[in-house]
C-alpha cells in the first residue's frame, strides 16, 4: 500500500487552519485545503503494515480498542490517492461509509490512533484524506444521486434526521423500500445541522447531502414531532418498520445553589439557536442567546463545551472560561492507554486555540467543582468553586474530594452548561412503549436493533448513549440491515 518507502522519505503534514484570530471575524469553516500533489505525498506514507488497524473497530459490544467503527477500507484509498486514482478511491470510501463529507470534518479519528505508523511516528493523516477525496468527488460531478431500479413495496418511517437516521434511510432506500424521515426541527440533518457550530461543519454541506438523497427517493418532513404531530399508532399503522434515532438529547443539569437565576443555560440551547439564526438571518433577528460583553463560563469539556468556546468568542465575550472536574491530561499516552486504544491525552482544539489566541492562555482550569451560583436582581454574577482532588472515600469510593482553602469566586454573565447527555428523551419511548436499559436508552441490542415493541428498531445515540457520529452512521447502516432482512427475508445490505 503506498509507496514503500513513503513514510521514511514524508514526514506527517496537514494543510494549516486558518488564522486563529481572523476567523473569529466570520462563521466560515476554519481548515484550509492543501495542495494535491501534497495529499498524494501524505497518502504515499501509508504503508504496507500487515494489519491495519486502522480500520478494526469493535465488535457486538466488546470494548472498542481503536480503529474505524464503520470500517472503512482506509489503506486502499490512501494508495489510490497516492497513484492519483481518485474516482476509485472515491469508490472504495463510498462503499462503507454514506457521508464521508460529515466524518472527514467532524470525527476525531480514532483510525488515526490505531494506526500502524504511529506507534513510533505521527500517524497517517487519513481524516483529512477522507475529506480530500469526497470533495474531489463533489468537484467532479462524481457524486450523483442513485435512486433504486425498482420499489420493493415496503415502507420505512426513520424517526430523527441525524447521522443515524440518515445513514439507515439512504441504505434501506437504495435497496428499495419507501423511506420517510420525520424530523421535529424545521432543516434536516439533527445534530449535524443544530448540534455543532457552522464553522466545524457549514450547512451548506449538510444540504448538499440531502439534496442527493431527496432526488434518490427519500422523503423528509420537517416540523414534525413524532408524538405530537404524528402519533406512534399512526406510523406503526402506516409503515412497515419504524427506526427510532432519535439521539441522546436530554442534558445532564448542574442541581446547585443559583441554577435558577437567569443566564444559566444547557449548552444545546446556546448552540441549537445560533445556528439558526445564523442561518435564517445572519444572527440580525436577535433570536439566540448572545455571550457579547460577557464573562462566560462553561462547566464541562469535550466538543460540546469547545464548541461553546468558539461559539462565545465570535460574538465578542469580554473573556471564557472552561471548567472541567477531571485532571488535565497527559501529553504523552498513559500505561493504561496503550496503543491501539482511542488515546486519551491532552489536545487543544480549534476553541481552545483561539482563546489562547485572544486571552493569551488555554481557557481550561482542571480539578474544579462548582459548588454555587450567586447572581443580582435575578441575573447570575458569580460562581463558587473549590479544587478537588480525585481519591477513596471512607467507603473506598472513588470520588472527587475538596481540597482545603482553594474555594474562589469567577465573574460570569453566563454559564453554560456543557456535562454530557444523559440519554434520549423519554415521552416518545413511552409513546411507544419501549423497554428502557439501566441508562434510559432505548433497549435493543448492537447489531441485531430490534426493540420490544414488534416492528420498531433503535439506532445511533438513542440506543448507545451519547457517541461519535461515526458510531451513529454504523448503527444506522447496521438496523438498515436487520430492518431490509425482516422485511424481504433477507438482505444484501453490508
Amino acid at each position: 500500500m503506498g509507496k514503500v518507502t513513503g513514510f521514511l522519505e514524508y514526514g506527517r503534514e496537514l494543510p494549516a487552519d486558518r488564522d486563529p484570530k481572523a476567523r473569529l471575524i466570520d462563521w466560515q469553516e476554519i481548515h484550509t485545503e492543501m495542495p494535491v500533489e501534497e495529499i498524494r505525498q501524505q497518502g504515499a506514507r501509508c504503508m504496507d503494515c500487515g494489519v491495519p488497524f486502522c480500520h478494526s473497530g469493535e465488535s457486538a459490544e466488546a470494548p472498542q480498542v481503536g480503529g474505524c467503527p464503520v470500517n472503512n477500507l482506509i489503506p486502499e484509498w490512501n494508495d489510490l490517492i497516492y497513484r492519483n486514482r481518485w474516482r476509485e478511491a472515491l469508490d472504495r470510501l463510498h462503499k462503507t461509509n454514506n457521508f464521508p463529507e460529515f466524518t472527514g470534518r467532524v470525527c476525531p479519528a480514532p483510525c488515526e490512533d490505531s494506526c500502524v505508523l504511529g506507534i513510533n511516528q505521527p500517524p497517517v493523516t487519513i481524516k483529512h484524506h477522507e475529506n480530500a477525496i469526497i470533495e474531489r468527488g463533489f468537484e467532479e460531478g462524481w457524486v450523483q444521486p442513485e435512486p433504486p431500479s425498482e420499489r420493493t413495496g415496503k415502507s420505512v418511517a426513520v424517526i430523527g434526521s441525524g447521522p443515524a437516521g440518515l445513514a439507515a434511510a439512504a441504505q434501506l432506500n437504495s435497496v428499495g423500500h419507501s423511506v420517510t424521515v420525520f424530523e421535529r426541527a424545521d432543516r434536516i440533518g439533527g445534530l449535524l445541522m443544530y448540534g455543532i457550530p457552522n464553522m466545524k461543519l457549514e450547512k451548506h454541506i449538510v444540504d448538499r447531502r440531502i439534496d442527493i438523497l431527496r432526488a434518490e427517493g427519500i422523503e423528509f418532513r420537517v416540523n414534525t414531532e413524532v408524538g405530537r404531530d404524528v402519533t406512534a399508532e399512526q406510523l406503526q399503522a402506516d409503515f412497515d418498520a419504524v427506526l427510532l434515532a432519535t439521539g441522546a438529547t436530554k442534558p445532564r443539569d448542574l442541581p446547585i445553589e443559583g441554577r435558577d437565576l437567569e443566564g444559566v443555560h444547557f449548552a444545546m440551547d446556546f448552540l441549537g439557536p445560533n445556528t439558526k439564526s445564523l442561518l435564517d438571518s445572519d444572527h440580525e433577528d436577535g433570536n439566540f442567546i448572545s455571550a457579547r460583553d460577557k464573562h462566560v463560563v462553561i462547566i464541562g469539556g469535550g466538543d460540546t463545551g469547545t464548541d461553546c468556546v468558539g461559539t462565545s468568542l465570535r460574538h465578542g465575550c469580554k473573556s471564557v472560561t472552561q471548567l472541567e472536574i477531571m485532571p488535565k491530561p497527559p501529553l504523552e499516552r498513559a500505561p493504561d492507554n496503550p496503543w491501539p486504544e482511542f488515546k486519551r491525552t491532552l489536545k487543544v482544539d480549534y476553541g481552545q486555540a483561539e482563546a489562547i489566541a485572544v486571552q493569551g492562555e488555554d481557557p481550561r482550569q482542571y480539578l474544579q467543582l462548582t459548588q454555587k451560583l450567586s447572581g443580582e436582581n435575578g441575573q447570575v454574577k458569580k460562581l463558587h468553586l473549590t479544587g478537588i482532588e480525585w481519591k477513596k472515600d471512607e467507603n473506598g469510593r472513588m470520588g472527587p474530594q475538596p481540597v482545603e482553602g482553594s474555594e474562589r469566586e469567577l465573574d460570569a454573565d453566563l454559564v453554560l452548561l456543557a456535562m454530557g447527555f444523559l440519554g434520549p428523551e423519554q415521552p416518545l419511548l413511552e409513546q411507544f412503549g419501549v423497554d428502557t436499559d439501566a441508562r434510559s436508552n432505548a433497549n435493543a441490542g448492537y447489531g441485531d436493533y430490534r426493540t420490544s415493541v414488534d416492528g420498531l428498531y433503535a439506532a445511533g445515540d438513542c440506543r448507545r448513549g451519547q457517541s461519535l457520529i461515526v458510531w451513529a452512521i454504523n448503527e444506522g447502516r447496521e438496523a438498515a440491515r436487520e430492518i431490509d432482512r425482516d422485511l424481504m427475508g433477507a438482505t444484501m445490505l453490508p
